[in-house]
This record gives structure tokens, sequence and C-alpha cells, in this order.
């Protein structure tokens, strides 16, 4: 029987947390919703927190003073949002996986993400700001790159007829008749 728990997460308290650089930060570029966006994303992740806030200079090509983009950072990871105006969109070719450790967690973070945003299938939702998410157990990871394919399929087959995903439902599927 495979061993599932992942153990507490490792993370300084909000006290001792410093701006450290990342190498690759993923840039969210919103039309002129960045601050909303980021209050949202704030709100949905227990460790979360705004970094820097950078406002349009004089004869910038957005309003003076206005909010131009805030570095953010989710559960380690950091983020730049723009207010960029109209000129691209979101698409799911690119989306954030959310790895969680029980069904708790999923249906958290699945509830919050969706709210006013649409569900996929297989654990996808985009959320309200076009933003796309994967929700999903940890747990899925070892049971679709277990060695036993038979019991790999029947996840998959399982995973395949799901909008949010079950972690009862993955697991039954994947022990089989």
């Amino acid at each position: 029987m495979t061993d599932w728990s992942l153990g507490p997460l490792p993370y300084p308290s909000r006290s001792s947390l410093r701006v450290t650089m990342t190498r690759i930060t993923p840039f969210l570029w919103f039309d002129d919703q960045a601050e909303e966006a980021v209050d949202f994303y704030l709100s949905v992740f227990d460790r979360a927190r705004t970094l820097r806030t950078v406002h349009y200079a004089d004869n910038a090509r957005g309003p003076t003073g206005a909010v131009m983009t805030i570095e953010f950072e989710l559960d380690g990871q950091h983020f730049t949002a723009l207010n960029g105006g109209p000129h691209f969109s979101f698409s799911p070719a690119i989306s954030f996986v959310v790895k969680c450790r029980s069904q708790d967690e999923v249906d958290r973070y699945w509830d919050r993400l969706l709210d006013g945003g649409e569900a996929s299938q297989c654990g996808w939702l985009t959320d309200r700001f076009g933003v796309s998410w994967q929700i999903v157990p940890i747990q899925l990871f070892d049971m679709l790159t277990d060695p036993d394919t038979e019991a790999v399929q029947r996840t998959t087959d399982a995973l395949l007829q799901m909008v949010k995903l079950d972690l009862s439902e993955l697991r039954a599927a994947f022990a089989g008749p």
C-alpha cells in the first residue's frame, strides 16, 4: 500500500518572510483588474502576500499614479500582475497547478477559485479573471506513475469522467475491483 501523506509543509511565519528574487516569475497581464485579481488570490491562499506595487509614472502608457504592476507571492511562488490594457487575454494553454494534500484542500481551492469562474474537466477551472487552474490531489501523481498499468488505466478512466477531482473515487479506481 502506498503512503500518500506529505506531513506538514515547511513554511516560515509571515513575520519572518523576506522578499527574495526568483529567477522565473509568471507575469499575468490583466486589462485593468490587477489589483482586484491580486486581492482575490491573496484571499484564496493562506500563505500569500503582496511584495511590491509599481505605479505608472508621468508620460507612461497608463494613467499617472495608477497601479502598473503588483508583485505578489502565493505559497512561495512569486507572480507579477500587470494592468496592461485589453491587448492580450489568458488561455488554458497556460495553467497553474495547486497540489492539494487532502480532499478538503481540493474542495477549498476549487470552491474559492471557481467563484465567478467556470469549471472544466479533470480538475481544471478558469477563474473570474480568465486564469486557468488545475486543482489536484498530490496522490494522483503517484497513482498515474505506478508500475501497475491496469491501476493507472482505471485511475485515468475515472479521472476523465470528473470535473472536480474526487480523491476517494480516484483511490477506489486505482485499487480496482
